[in-house]
């Protein structure tokens, strides 16, 4: 009996001891008193052939980080985002658009992309396409068949009702 009511109490015990939210933080956080060390790095790429121009220019101080970053967009427009963040103000960015938007009413042929050679000989041959081109008609077809046999029926139903005529 001694023994049944331990092992309750041992059991109530760890259940208590438990925490009751898994997900909530720890009470003790280590305190890190780490210096955050100051960087700088940029970057840029600029392809003509494709269009891609875009980059990247960051530098912080271990306290607040200043940056900015351009994209060519779409429609022909230059992106420039300039920010500021830090732990005090957050992230403070403004946006700035140089040229003006283009929307061409027709589309030229998809962007595609020459292979290289690098020194060796493009092949002289030139491959034919793939699909075969239609016929702006239909034609109609020629050669109506005829059945050969025409089957009969070798079961026919008969009614199991026959209405009697109502006029007597």
């Amino acid at each position: 009996m001694w023994t049944k009511a331990a092992l309750v109490v041992v059991v109530v015990g760890v259940a208590l001891a438990a925490p009751s939210d898994s997900y909530a933080p720890p009470r003790h956080q280590p305190a890190y008193n780490e210096e955050l060390m100051p960087y700088q790095f940029e970057y840029g790429v600029k392809d003509e052939y494709s269009g891609t121009d875009f980059g990247q220019n960051e530098v912080s101080d271990g306290k607040a980080v200043t940056g900015s970053y351009t994209v060519q967009l779409p429609d022909g427009r230059k992106q420039t985002v300039t920010y500021v963040a830090d732990h005090y103000g957050g992230y403070q960015a403004e946006v700035e658009y140089y040229g003006e938007a283009q929307y061409p009413h027709e589309y030229g042929p998809p962007v595609t992309f020459k292979p290289q050679s690098y020194g060796h000989p493009q092949p002289s041959y030139q491959p034919k396409p793939s699909y075969q081109p239609k016929p702006s008609y239909t034609p109609a077809p020629s050669y109506q068949p005829t059945p050969s046999y025409r089957p009969t029926p070798s079961y026919r139903p008969t009614p199991s009702y026959r209405p009697t005529p109502s006029y007597h």
